[in-house]
């Protein structure tokens, strides 16, 4: 018994258990939002059923555009370079490297690189919306999008 009170499951030497391994090599660059977003770890590549991963990249100067999430929080950890993260509009938190936040469901945030590196980060969000198309909901233009704001700004 485990200090929470709760058994853990009866191991089977029968019962194997599958793992599934995903290289970011595997991955599809989805950069409509801006930046180079690759999702790693999901309900299509592993079958996750609360929530999935992905590492997001961002040249200087790059964003990706403001949104929000009504079903879940998002998870963000900056693995290399600075980003700065603005919330509803106003509020900004930079993140350096080795530094995390959690960006609670129904905020605005909009991720920007106004540094002279690349950066890059892992973000993770759960739980999963009930369909995949209520996930994000998009509050201003993409990048390049006629009536989109400047890089970075």
């Amino acid at each position: 018994m485990s200090d929470t009170g709760v058994a853990p499951p009866e191991a089977s030497s029968k019962e194997e258990v599958t793992l599934t391994k995903v290289s970011l090599k595997e991955t599809v660059v989805n950069n409509r939002r801006g930046g180079e977003i690759r999702v790693l770890l999901s309900p299509n590549t592993v079958g996750t059923s609360t929530g999935f991963m992905g590492l997001l990249t961002i040249r200087p100067g790059e964003y990706v555009s403001e949104h929000y999430h009504p079903y879940s929080e998002e998870f963000l950890y900056v693995t290399r370079g600075t980003l700065v993260v603005r919330i509803n509009g106003e509020q900004e938190l930079t993140l350096e490297a080795d530094e995390g936040m959690v960006i609670p469901k129904n905020v605005r945030h909009r991720v920007m690189n106004r540094s002279e590196s690349e950066a890059f980060a892992v973000f993770h969000l759960c739980p999963l919306a009930p369909r995949p198309d209520l996930g994000h909901v998009d509050t201003e233009p993409y990048p390049g999008q006629a009536g989109g704001p400047e890089a970075g700004k």
